[in-house]
């Protein structure tokens, strides 16, 4: 009924500082190529190993906090933990996915909390800072945080991500997308609820354990300033715009000391190192309003900015490139600057799919390693925006009904959705950006893909030449489509069509010269740096298991 079941692979690393630096001694890094020429195989199970220690694990404790030296006044949000039991749980909680997962196998745990605060409301009427509407807004959301169980396993790193409501509903987008590398690399994820329409899914879901959840809108509804019309997914009675400040005072109670920060592990001091931001979609157009809007407002008055960098995935240009700052303003118009990032002060990845690439074809830019202006623009070749993962990953369907929502389709009118597995870009991507902020090593650039006359260049098997590339286009068994038709976000969901057997067996005339192929494929970009070792790893895994011819 879902279509094909992902998996989760984890496996034993000791990946400490030296080791991801010896990763990378000799990487050549340069732009992909545009050959043309996947595997036609969906993930293969694997069994969970034992999480071994990451990155500066084996350091003492004293020796590992430093980010709390810097002394902030962004505020601290008041928070408070959630219980959890058979009948009160999280909403999209790991345990409740579409594909439930066991985070103990993992070494991790998941925690729920209540976090209140007072936000401020900004107007955006043109580029540069945003500008303060209204003061202090009281709020309550909800902050969903997955950890490794025992400190000495954490890396430091800590992933947040404001959760996608696209669907009117919270969808952990960024633990789909990156999860595997998270754990791979002893990470924490944090999933922040920012949109009232989810708050209102959420008390749907279980009116007790989130009936305190408010986005509430400061204004009145007989104040001329809180308009008369709002977007169909919003309400006069609350306000969009409180997301902005949340955002910053969720990532500064991760690095504070506050005796309630889950990544201080009941010490008296944070043990985060680096905060990450991410967006996808929807969200990754909120990062544009945060990261050009209100980002400056924290470092002038921290000195510093809440993240040291940002993943900002499908989301440029036309397509998703910014939001309305608060709910009575239209977004920046499309080929707006407030749309492109420049000169940010700290390294951002932004990463398009085949879905929206034309759409969002105004925000490419090139690649920058200047020190204040870290930037890289990816496209992902046979990608959709849509994936299946994002659904495996979030909450069950009986609980979307629960929500009072509409569970989104895994089939459109082609067949089911691409499963195409963005993650292997997005795993690579956090990787690097990883390496970037600590030790300034730069990640490889690639072509966009290939545009000629308004229209992608594809070769002689329909799928698209350029952009970041894998064996799923480099060792082709299908075309790869980033549209399709049909219900909800099947206009973004892509699918594939297989090849043929005459066409197959034409390609790959024994099944050892066709995963002959896909090792060559994947050793090559494990060695430029698109690919992280343990996704190289599994697609040669898959090809091998696969019946290729």
């Amino acid at each position: 009924m879902f279509g094909t079941r992902p998996v989760h692979y984890v496996t034993n690393t000791a990946a400490n500082s030296d080791k991801r630096l010896n990763d990378h001694k000799g990487v050549i890094v340069q732009r992909s190529t545009g050959a043309s020429i996947v595997l036609s195989l969906s993930l293969a199970a694997t069994t969970f190993g034992a999480v071994s220690m990451p990155a500066g694990a084996a350091e003492g404790r004293e020796d590992r906090v430093a980010s709390h030296a810097l002394e902030r006044r962004t505020p601290i949000p008041d928070v408070a933990l959630l219980p959890t039991s058979e009948e009160s749980y999280p909403f999209g909680g790991a345990e409740h996915q579409l594909v439930p997962e066991d985070l103990s196998k993992q070494g991790y745990v998941e925690e729920e909390f209540l976090a209140s605060g007072k936000a401020n409301v900004y107007s955006w009427p043109a580029p540069g800072p945003a500008v303060v509407q209204t003061t202090d807004a009281p709020y309550t959301t909800r902050v969903l945080v997955r950890k490794p169980a025992d400190d000495s396993h954490f890396s430091g790193n800590v992933v947040v991500e404001m959760l996608n409501p696209s669907n009117l509903f919270d969808l952990n987008i960024g633990w789909a997308m990156t999860s595997r590398q998270i754990v791979e690399n002893g990470d924490a994820w944090v999933g922040i609820t920012a949109k009232p329409i989810s708050v209102e899914a959420l008390k749907n879901f279980d009116a007790e354990r989130y009936g305190s959840l408010s986005f509430a809108n400061p204004l009145p509804l007989s104040d001329p300033r809180n308009c008369q019309q709002v977007a169909a997914d919003s309400s006069r009675t609350t306000e969009n715009g409180l997301v902005w400040d949340i955002y910053s005072q969720v990532g500064a109670w991760l690095r504070s000391d506050a005796p309630t920060n889950p990544l201080a592990y009941g010490g008296e001091a944070t043990l985060v190192e680096k905060a990450y931001g991410f967006g996808y979609s929807q969200t990754g157009g909120y990062l544009a309003n945060y990261i050009n809007g209100v980002q400056p407002h924290v470092v002038a008055q921290d000195g510093a900015p809440i993240y040291d960098g940002y993943i900002v995935g499908v989301a440029g240009g036309a397509f998703a490139g910014a939001y309305p700052m608060n709910q009575c303003e239209s977004a920046p118009p499309a080929t707006d600057e407030r749309r492109q990032f420049t000169d940010v002060g700290v390294p951002i990845m932004r990463i398009m799919s085949q879905s929206d690439y034309l759409f969002g074809i105004g925000s490419r830019r090139p690649d920058s390693d200047l020190p204040g202006d870290k930037y890289r623009h990816y496209e992902m070749a046979g990608a959709g925006h849509a994936t299946p993962d994002e659904l495996y990953f979030s909450a069950a369907p009986e609980d979307i009904i629960a929500a009072g929502r509409t569970v989104p389709p895994m089939n459109c009118n082609e067949g089911p959705r691409s499963r195409f597995p963005s993650s292997i870009f997005f795993n690579a991507a956090l990787k690097n950006l990883d390496l970037w902020v600590r030790e300034d090593i730069a990640p490889p650039s690639a072509d966009p893909i290939l545009v000629e006359n308004g229209s992608p260049v594809l070769d002689q098997f329909g799928n698209v030449q350029g952009g970041l590339r894998s064996p799923f286009l480099d060792v082709p068994t299908s075309t790869w489509f980033g549209t399709a038709t049909g219900a909800s976000f099947c206009f973004i969901a892509g699918y594939e069509r297989p090849f043929d057997e005459d066409t197959i067996n034409s390609l790959y005339p024994t099944h050892g010269s066709y995963v002959k192929a896909v090792k060559e494929n994947v050793r090559e970009l494990e060695s430029q740096g698109f690919l992280t070792k343990d996704d190289a790893r599994s697609l040669h895994q898959q090809a091998a298991q696969a019946d290729i011819p």
